[in-house]
């Protein structure tokens, strides 16, 4: 049975899922989908057309699936999709994508704290930390397993790869490869994110692997060409070939 404050706005039209809880002066739009066991605390707002799955958590003041802050918007009914087990801590903003193309995504089993800012056409992917004011702007792709450090903008189509640790008040303009570690404004990868790979259960044989291909782009005198032709000529591991494709497929070049 759902538990729906009396002062919560429910608009015709959305559908609550089953076990949901809508505190005080709540506000749920009409094209909203949400499903089961769904928690809004007081003065939480979900709105547009926007899908949520099970078990998400949306605190106080926090404004989820509102328009895109984007001059080219033209009113049409975007989409933001939110999967299962988020937490959406207090004043965080998540937008709907700025056309019919392509939605915001934000996956599963992430912590998403307070004041951060999730843009238009964002694709976050499962089991991220979003610590407080980090900010995103459009287009960019967070993959499974990253951590952000507060205080964090992150540019227009910046990529940032699985496993990396960002830390916090960095200022992010490019690329930040898979399983490394950085900081700064402007952004420096210093690192593997060492630490960070055997919390999650990493066997030292895939950490000596990742250290082995971050050390071919980083560490020699190869130049980002020169590193993936002589990377093509190894015989990758899986890992390996993870750090090799994200760098393959990087558009506004890797941070170094």
């Amino acid at each position: 049975m759902n538990k729906i404050h009396p002062n919560a706005i429910i608009k015709e039209g959305a559908i609550i899922g089953k076990n949901c809880e809508i505190g005080a002066n709540c506000y749920v739009g009409e094209n909203v989908v949400m499903g089961a066991n769904n928690i809004m605390y007081s003065g939480a707002i979900v709105d547009g057309y926007t899908t949520l799955g099970d078990g998400n958590k949306i605190f106080p003041y926090a404004v989820v699936g509102t328009d895109p802050q984007d001059l080219k918007y033209n009113g049409e009914p975007t989409r933001l999709l939110i999967g299962n087990n988020n937490t959406i801590r207090e004043f965080a903003t998540i937008n709907r994508s700025n056309g019919m193309d392509e939605d915001t995504v934000v996956g599963n089993n992430n912590l998403i704290m307070e004041y951060v800012h999730i843009a238009h056409n964002c694709q976050i992917g499962s089991y991220c930390i979003l610590a407080n004011v980090v900010q995103l702007a459009g287009h960019v792709h967070v993959h499974d397993y990253v951590s952000i450090g507060g205080v964090t903008a992150v540019h227009q189509f910046v990529k940032i790869g699985t496993q990396a640790f960002v830390g916090g008040a960095s200022a992010v303009k490019k690329d930040i490869v898979p399983f490394s570690r950085g900081q700064g404004n402007p952004y420096q990868t210093v690192g593997l994110n060492s630490v960070g790979l055997m919390r999650k259960g990493f066997a030292k044989e895939e950490i000596a692997a990742i250290k082995e291909i971050y050390n071919l782009f980083y560490r020699g005198k190869l130049n980002v060409t020169q590193a993936l032709d002589a990377a093509e000529k190894m015989e990758l591991t899986e890992l390996q070939r993870v750090f090799v494709d994200f760098v393959k497929d990087s558009d506004r070049g890797i941070s170094r």
